[in-house]
Parts: structure tokens; C-alpha cells; sequence
């Protein structure tokens, strides 16, 4: 199977909901009314009670209680709000995959989304799309699973699908890997190319003429959440660590060793995104 028959499969590919097709246009505008954006919102119920769930969460520790989709778009602020909904929407695209437990999919995305949002604020990248981009950066992982199971299963025997040789092994056999059927998608759902750019590069960062710093920031969160998945020690961190990555965004490698919280504690609320 092709790149192009995979997406020309009809089982495959999801359809992102209304409100988050409309808030990936909006990557694309210098201004966006947010009483416009809690419409939308607010039109799809399913969106809007996980909504209210995440912005009454621990994940945001707000003062006081938010009752309402508008309530959260002021409270939170519109680029949050675009950051949880989008991310939500993803999660619901995909009700079941042959071959992959998604909730441990999710959590490793998750994981991987924080720990890249925590890296962007200490090298000033930008932190919401640090999340949204590590959110998503392995969702070619489901599409292979949904448009060729067979194949795929046959594959996670030897090589988990979270595994860091995943992609070499795809390669292999298929010709493409999860990154390239991802950032297929994000061109197809119309994401701005800093997306599709981003997840394609994330496997390897320095292997392309020019630094992708998106790229690298959720390459290094990968690699975190990847390392808590396997149940990895200090010792088996310290020895994995992409220090050549760190350092070509200007980043202490050390500081990924000794300063960034346990994930389970910077995703605290957020599993609400499961539910």
C-alpha cells in the first residue's frame, strides 16, 4: 500500500469535527473574535463538556469555578482554549484502532505534549503549539493501524508501535512511516505547514539543512515520555538523552535531567481529555 491509498482509504482517515476544522483556519488570522470562537464551541456538546472538565481541572488551578464555554474562553484565553479543543478533537477522532490501546496512545501523547510545552518555555518557543504539535505528532501511528491492521499487527510483534525504531522498521517494510502518513494528515486537515513540517522532521531534527525548532522541542518531549513509558531509571535517561538536540535550540541538557517535574505531575487534569 501507498501513501496515497492509505488516505484513499475511507476507514482510515477521520474527519476532524466542525469547531476544530474552524480553529485550524485560525492559525492563519491576525484576529479572532473569541465570542465567536465560544459559539462554535459551544455547538458541539460532547467538545464543550470536556472543555469545562479540562478548564475546571487541576491542569489550570483557576479561582474559581467556569460554568460556561464563554466563561472559559475569558478565563483561559482564546489560544488556550483553541490549544485543549483541538486536542480533544483528535482524541475523539478515534474510538477504537485494531491493534493499539489507545489510552496508553493518548497518555504517551500527552506526555510528550507537556514535556514539549515545558521545554518551549524554557528556550521561548512558542509553548501552545510545543503541545498541540506533540499532541499529535504520532497520530500516523493510528492511520496505519486503521487502513492496514494486518500489516501493522504484524509488525508490533517485534517492534511496539511507541518504540523508537518504529520508524525505521515502517520505512522498511512500507516505504513510509507514521511521521510522514502525520503530517500528510495535517496538510490534508489544512493545519498551517509549520505542523506538517514539524511532525515530519521530529524523528530526526538535525537531519534536515535547516533547525526546525518545533521539531526539536517535541523530538526532546518524545523522548521524555517514551523514557516514562518504558519505565526507564536516571541512569537509562541520562545515557538516551538527545543532548545534540538540546543544544542545537540553545537548551542545558542537564536541565531535562535535573529540573523538568515528573510528566504524571505536568498532565495532572488533563486525562480528562479521555473521557
Amino acid at each position: 500500500m501507498t501513501l496515497q491509498e492509505l488516505f484513499d482509504n475511507p476507514t482510515a482517515l477521520p474527519t476532524a469535527p466542525k469547531v476544530v476544522q474552524d480553529l485550524i483556519q485560525s492559525f492563519d488570522k491576525a484576529s479572532v473574535s473569541t465570542e465567536d470562537v465560544a459559539k462554535k464551541v459551544a455547538l458541539d456538546p460532547v467538545l464543550s463538556a470536556k472543555l469545562l472538565r479540562l478548564a475546571n481541572s487541576a491542569y489550570y488551578n483557576v479561582s474559581r469555578s467556569i460554568g460556561t464555554v464563554e466563561d472559559a474562553v475569558l478565563m483561559l484565553g482564546f489560544v488556550a482554549v483553541r490549544t485543549l479543543v483541538i486536542s480533544s478533537g483528535l482524541v475523539n477522532g478515534f474510538k477504537a484502532v485494531s491493534g493499539l490501546d489507545l489510552q496508553q496512545f493518548w497518555r504517551y501523547s500527552m506526555h510528550t505534549a507537556v514535556a514539549a510545552k515545558w521545554i518551549a518555555r524554557k528556550t521561548r518557543d512558542n509553548q501552545e503549539l510545543a503541545f498541540t504539535i506533540g499532541m499529535m505528532h504520532a497520530i500516523g501511528e493510528l492511520l496505519i493501524h486503521s487502513a492496514m491492521p494486518d500489516q501493522a499487527q504484524a509488525l508490533d510483534r517485534d517492534t511496539p508501535p511507541l518504540d523508537a525504531s518504529r520508524l525505521d522498521v515502517e520505512k522498511a517494510a512500507f516505504g513510509f512511516g507514521y511521521a510522514d502518513v502525520g503530517a500528510e494528515l495535517a496538510r490534508r486537515w489544512q493545519f498551517p505547514a509549520a505542523f506538517s513540517d514539524a511532525i515530519e522532521a521530529i524523528p530526526a531534527p538535525l537531519g534536515h539543512r535547516a533547525l526546525d525548532r518545533l521539531a526539536a522541542v517535541v523530538h526532546l518531549g518524545a523522548w521524555r515520555a517514551r523514557a516514562l513509558l518504558e519505565g526507564k531509571d536516571d541512569k537509562q535517561l541520562a545515557a538516551t538523552l538527545p543532548g545534540d538536540v538540546a543544544k542545537a535550540i540553545g537548551l542545558d541538557p542537564d536541565l531535562l535531567l535535573d529540573e523538568m517535574p515528573p510528566l504524571d505531575e505536568l498532565s495532572a487534569g488533563l486525562e480528562e481529555m479521555f473521557r
